[in-house]
């Protein structure tokens, strides 16, 4: 058994070995001008429209001082602008100006590519068993209460409609995709609605403790090959392996109802879903640009997996 000594000295070692991984002690991070602290609260506000500097200081840790000083950089900047607060008048709310939300996709980006570089040279299992490590650090070090359980079910009345909203806001919030792509998404689940073939399509809801937390769709490609379209995990629920268990679904029924070939599109920033389609088994076979839903240098990607 581990004493408490040397647990402590692990996660001192793991911290030193960490923030310098990701650059924490860079004097800009991901290649801005700005710091970790700074882009952090950049995000903050990014991701949640008219939100206080409390709220941010709550969220972030951030001494109230320095978070004073981080948002008059970024509001002299031209990236972030305050706004009376319409339920405080008293208060204030903050809000992200079309150069900041522009920044923040760019460094999103980035910030995927740096952590996608992080783990290039992992196998798709190891990747599987750091994705749990993580996620097992991340509950043990908040209290050591497991997550509530999740299932997949059929979709009920107002799933689909979720799916398409909680596409645009998550996407949008995490990198600045527009409405096109929500449209996108609406037509996508129109279609599937108004020619559902039961025997050859299927779409799965994960729910856990009475809400959704994700989704997938098979739906019929051309010839003998499926699609496999808009799988979708909400951020409180990364980590507990909803994706992978979507993809395996999605694979069995398509298995099952006779398909020889799934195919699928993404985007390259999207590691987190590539790593589960690679460990899959899905083949990258092609690319290209993609400017399609205001996405900063995007480029699409086509994966196959065999049946």
């Amino acid at each position: 058994m581990t004493a408490p000594h040397d647990t402590v000295a692990v996660i001192r070692r793991f911290n030193r070995f960490y923030t310098r991984a990701i650059g924490v002690m860079d004097k800009g991070h991901v290649g801005s001008p700005y710091t970790l602290a700074e882009t952090r609260t950049l995000y903050e506000i990014a991701t949640a429209p008219g939100v206080t500097p409390k709220a941010i200081g709550e969220r972030t840790g951030l001494d109230l001082g320095y978070l004073s000083r981080i948002l008059k950089r970024l509001e002299r900047d031209g990236l972030v602008r305050r706004e009376p607060s319409d339920v405080d008048g008293r208060s204030v709310v903050l809000r992200t100006s079309e150069a900041g939300a522009e920044l923040m996709g760019v460094l999103q980006q980035r910030s995927a590519a740096h952590a996608e570089g992080l783990i290039a040279n992992l196998t798709a299992a190891q990747r599987t068993e750091l994705t749990a490590a993580l996620g097992t650090v991340e509950r043990l070090l908040q209290g050591g209460v497991g997550p509530e359980p999740w299932t997949l079910e059929d979709p009920a009345l107002g799933d689909y409609g979720w799916v398409v909203q909680a596409h645009g806001e998550i996407y949008g919030r995490e990198y600045q995709w527009d409405h096109r792509f929500e449209a996108l998404v609406a037509r996508i689940v129109a279609d599937f609605v108004d020619e559902f073939d039961p025997a050859r399509e299927r779409c799965w809801i994960a729910k856990q403790g009475g809400r959704n937390i994700g989704s997938i769709f098979l739906a019929k490609g051309e010839g003998n090959v499926a699609k496999l379209r808009l799988l979708l995990v909400d951020p409180s629920a990364r980590g507990l392996g909803v994706g992978r268990r979507l993809v395996e679904e999605c694979i069995a029924f398509a298995r099952q109802a006779g398909y020889a070939e799934i195919t699928l599109w993404t985007q390259s920033i999207l590691t987190a879903a590539r790593a589960i389609y690679a460990q899959a088994g899905f083949q990258l076979v092609d690319s290209w640009p993609n400017r399609d839903f205001g996405g900063f240098g995007l480029t699409s990607e086509r994966w196959d997996l065999k049946l």
